[in-house]
């Protein structure tokens, strides 16, 4: 399951919300980004 968010609204969209038409149901945008979930810190030496 992949998570997108609307860049406008910053709606959260599963992938089976969208139905095959990226378009954002609150706002009509069609500007999705998939948001980080974990985040990896890389110590320099």
């Amino acid at each position: 399951m992949v998570v997108y968010k609307c860049f406008k609204c910053k709606n959260k969209l599963k992938d089976e919300d969208l139905k095959k038409r990226f378009v954002c149901p609150a706002c009509g945008s069609k500007i999705f980004y998939k948001p980080r979930t974990k985040v990896k810190t890389v110590k320099a030496e």
